[in-house]
């Protein structure tokens, strides 16, 4: 399925107590050019999300990028420090004594008291943070490939309404050349007429300075070898593959008929036409920049 370079795709999940965005976005590009925006604490994900979009993403200057926290609270082991806590008791009570207060210490009391409580997270596990995250980028990348395909689809329709109306225009050219033949006969004809009067004209002159004129302007094996491009670059939009460099070599293969057609025109009729017809290719090569 033809597949435009330009794509955004993402996705949010928390999966293990820890809430993951993921984020893919692509831009045309001649190759396939990777990048990611991951948190310092999770750099070793690099390598992993690059091989991970790898067999997925052909061409297109690719950047991911990640978000991951941790849900609060989620897996944290918190201890009370009992030691602190009994120093601030017996500190209270000395005071206590020497003051004379009443001594109404309570639990409510000590948890307001700082450094009673510590809080400590667990190690990482690398390999189930991997698999979290790549559980989200599969979405991610689903949606974003889902949007490649779209604009994929779009284009591949103004394609063959181009290819068709390119097709229109071949035969316009092909109808009008030996109409361009005839007329330079006749005009031939007049002119020998003109120049030798009344004397009588050799057929055979004729015949053969319209023969070589015909030899210079025949197109016939341009319009066929366009018509056969035509035919192959319909034939690359079926294929379910990369197929942006191949098209991309072909539409040069149409530009150099229409140039070779253009060179040949002795008619202005045909001029125009070959000026539309490399308007239709410059506009499909343009689109093609963007095919993966």
């Amino acid at each position: 399925m033809l597949k435009s370079m330009t794509g955004f795709g993402r996705y949010q999940e928390i999966i293990g107590g820890r809430d993951i965005l993921v984020e893919i976005r692509s831009v045309n590009h001649r190759y396939y050019e990777f990048s990611a925006r991951l948190p310092r604490a999770y750099g070793y994900l690099e390598e992993k999300l690059k091989s991970f979009l790898n067999g997925r993403v052909a061409r297109g200057k690719t950047e991911i990028s990640l978000t991951l926290m941790n849900v609060e609270g989620k897996d944290a082991l918190i201890e009370v420090n009992e030691l602190i806590a009994e120093g601030y008791v017996n500190a209270l009570r000395k005071a206590n004594e020497r003051l004379g207060l009443k001594d109404d210490i309570t639990l409510s009391h000590i948890m307001r008291l700082p450094d009673i409580f510590n809080v400590r997270k667990p190690q990482d596990n690398e390999d189930e943070i991997w698999e979290s995250v790549k559980t989200v980028a599969e979405r991610a990348l689903d949606n974003f490939i889902e949007m490649r395909e779209a604009e994929g689809l779009r284009m591949k329709e103004d394609f063959l309404n181009r290819l068709s109306y390119i097709e229109e225009l071949v035969s316009m050219v092909e109808e009008r050349s030996p109409e361009v033949n005839k007329a330079y006969r006749e005009r031939l004809e007049n002119r020998l007429k003109d120049i030798l009067g009344d004397k009588n004209i050799e057929e055979s002159r004729i015949l053969t300075e319209a023969a070589i004129f015909a030899d210079k302007t025949a197109v016939d094996e341009e319009t066929v070898r366009l018509r056969s491009h035509i035919n192959q670059f319909r034939s690359m939009l079926e294929l379910d593959e990369p197929v942006g460099r191949k098209l991309d070599f072909l539409i040069q293969e149409f530009n150099r008929e229409a140039n070779t057609i253009g060179s040949k025109a002795q008619d202005a009729s045909v001029t125009k036409i070959v000026v539309e017809l490399k308007s239709e290719i410059e506009k499909i090569r343009e689109q093609i920049q963007n095919i993966e």
